[in-house]
Parts: C-alpha cells; structure tokens; sequence
C-alpha cells in the first residue's frame, strides 16, 4: 500500500502543478488583454463590430463580398475566403453559390464562359442555378444568400 499512496500524492501534485499553470496562462491573458495585446486576435474574428455594435443585425454589413461593377455580366466571381462564388447571370440578377465543389470539396477557381469551374477535377455548374454542366461533380453547388444594397454585394 506504501507504494499506492505516494503515486496518489504524485498524481495529486500534478495536478497542483497544472492548475497552478493554468492560472499563470489565465493571469497572463489578462495581462495582456488589458494591455492591448489581444485586441487584433478578436479584431478578425468580429471585423464589423466597431462599425455596427449590434450584433446579428450587424452581419451581412460584416459580410460585404463586393461592388456590383466588380462582377461581369454572364460572369461571376469567387471570393475563396468567404467559400462563396457571385455571379451575374443577365445584367441586374445577382446569384451566390458555396465555392466548394460537390465531388471532392476543392474550391472552385473560376468564372467563364457561363460556368463556375473547378480546377481539380474539371466539374463546371452554370452561373445561373448552380446546377452541374460537366461532371465529376454529383450534385448542384449549394445556393447562398446575398443581398444587393446600391452597388455593394453582401452574403447574408
């Protein structure tokens, strides 16, 4: 029994010691937040929060893709940081789709000649509904929402 109770103490102290770095690195984070430090961390995380304070209304104005002149008529655009692809099917009609491919997950790269392309294993879907022109894909691209407010392009 000698040999279970100084493993217990063992374990015990472990877990002293852990707490207590957990408490530094706490300490620390505070440290910093009040410094200032953490402040660009939250920053990408909320981009519109100092320009609108509201929150959930506040989200599509944190979401603005474009200018409409930015995307070409029987054309479009992908912007692969948001995962979403706008086009202009006829002058004045806005559609989004997911930029992510249904056969592998790739992010499609390209807008032309009236298909949004993939580049890993050659699926295209028109820019009108999204639906599969060329294979491998298996099923249409995911319809996004956008609205259209002036000439800015937001994802809802």
């Amino acid at each position: 029994m000698s040999h279970h109770t100084p493993q217990g103490s063992e374990v015990t102290r472990r877990a002293v010691v852990a707490g207590t770095g957990i408490l530094a690195v706490s300490a620390t984070l505070a440290a910093c937040s009040s410094n200032g430090s953490s402040a660009p961390p939250p920053a990408p995380a909320e981009p519109g929060a100092p320009a609108a304070p509201g929150a959930p209304p506040a989200g599509p104005a944190d979401q603005s893709l474009a200018s409409t002149a930015d995307i070409p008529v029987g054309g479009g655009a992908v912007f692969a940081s948001q995962e979403v692809v706008v086009t202009q099917p006829a002058a004045g009609t806005f559609k989004a789709f997911s930029a992510v491919c249904t056969h592998q997950g790739c992010t499609v790269n390209r807008v032309a000649a009236g298909t949004i392309n993939c580049p890993c294993h050659g699926s295209k879907y028109d820019i009108r509904d999204g639906s599969v022109v060329k294979g491998p894909a298996p099923r249409p691209l995911e319809e996004r929402q956008i609205t259209v407010s002036g000439n800015t392009i937001q994802l809802v």
